[in-house]
């Protein structure tokens, strides 16, 4: 079987620790806990299983939707939480086709991420997820970075932002760090309709909340709301895919949280953009898509610049890039694997392949291809030169 080796890998500092104390001083540990009535929704039928990018990857049954919620249901009726479930649920890039398509109308990412909260509590998580809380934890941002967050921001353009607005783009970790031109565009036109930035914006929390670290993230989510609250804003636009399903899922719901392609999409008549002799095709990021059903106005925007020709599967067919979950970092080689099966999905003679998440910008990308992978603000920068 595929990347059969990946079981033994990724064992943590929390899981030796867990042995250790199972070897030696007795301790009362409390019992594995998450929302039976969403475990039981499944009843073992098997879509999952035909649908599951990682399953299709590894070709093992424990890494398949099924094989996960059977995992997490004899947790619940009594096996002992170890090292050993780590694989099979570390493993879920949480792209949601399986709730998606699950005749029973379970919700196994919701599932997974709260049993991953449970491991964690339990001491029990992977190198890959002690990286990512080291880093978010230390320096606000997922890649453990120490430069300022707006260093992409001249300063003289830094001390004219307004202290006060009713819209705030919220970049992101990715943006900020791996792709501050994405940010610098965004900003440019974004500040066209009075839209500032957050003085000290931190990482949304989206890495802590997907692999299971739970109270680090609600800490970190209460830093931003301070300063969304300075700035006195209704309105978050971002432009990542996993910004916003955690801005508009995870945080209070009196904020309105748009997307940078649902925002461009409000404003076409206004930036009149010129034609572009080009042909694109779409990649839908999961948890923009699939997740929160943010479909059409990338689509809107793209047809108001060029011709879009759509890839094999699309909407809410679509298939993962292979970048979220904690999947990238724990497990590059399946990431990339997913990544290179989203690749065959692009049809022939296109000159761009857009998408509206700068993570899956970075793994469609690493994934190697052909066809240049962009942003979509990029395409909009283009049509507005």
């Amino acid at each position: 079987m595929k990347n059969e080796k990946t079981k033994t890998e990724n064992k943590s500092a929390g899981a030796k620790k867990q042995a250790e104390m199972k070897a030696g001083a007795k301790t009362e540990t409390k019992p594995f806990e998450v929302d039976r009535r969403s475990v039981y929704k499944c009843v073992q039928c098997g879509t999952c299983r035909s649908v599951c990018p990682v399953f299709e990857a590894v070709g093992w049954e424990s890494a398949n939707t099924r094989g996960r919620m059977l995992i997490i249901k004899s947790l619940l009726e009594g096996r002992e939480p170890s090292e050993d479930v780590l694989p099979s649920l570390a493993t879920c890039t949480t792209c949601g086709i399986c709730a998606a398509k699950c005749p029973a109308g379970a919700n196994p990412p919701e599932v997974v991420e709260e049993a991953r909260s449970e491991l964690v509590r339990l001491g029990i998580t992977t190198e890959g997820q002690e990286k990512l809380l080291s880093a978010v934890t230390t320096t606000g941002n997922s890649f453990g970075e120490s430069r300022d967050r707006l260093h992409w921001l001249p300063d003289a353009e830094r001390s004219k932002l307004p202290e006060k607005s009713d819209y705030i783009y919220f970049v992101g970790c990715f943006d900020s760090y791996r792709y501050p031109e994405f940010a610098k565009k965004t900003f440019e036109v974004l500040q066209r309709f009075g839209v500032t930035l957050l003085p000290d914006e931190n990482c949304c929390a989206s890495p802590l909340l997907r692999t299971g670290f739970r109270p680090d993230a609600e800490k970190v989510m209460e830093h931003n709301l301070e300063q969304i609250q300075k700035v006195g804003a209704h309105t978050i636009i971002t432009g990542c895919a996993g910004c916003y399903t955690t801005l508009k899922n995870n945080y209070p719901e009196k904020l309105r949280v748009i997307s940078v392609p649902e925002f461009l999409g409000e404003h076409l008549g206004e930036l009149k953009l010129k034609r572009l002799d080009l042909t694109v095709s779409y990649h839908d990021p999961c948890h923009l898509g699939r997740h929160n059903e943010v479909y059409d106005a990338p689509r809107e925007v793209i047809k108001a610049i060029c011709e879009l020709k759509e890839m094999k599967n699309i909407r809410e067919n679509s298939r993962c890039c292979g970048g979220g979950g904690g999947v990238r970092i724990g497990y590059p080689d399946i990431s990339l694997e997913l990544a290179g099966k989203r690749l065959e999905d692009v049809p022939e003679e296109v000159d761009y392949i857009v998408t509206s998440c700068p993570l899956c910008v970075r793994n469609l990308r690493d994934a190697g291809g052909d066809i240049e992978i962009i942003d979509i603000i990029e395409l909009v920068a283009m049509a507005l030169e």
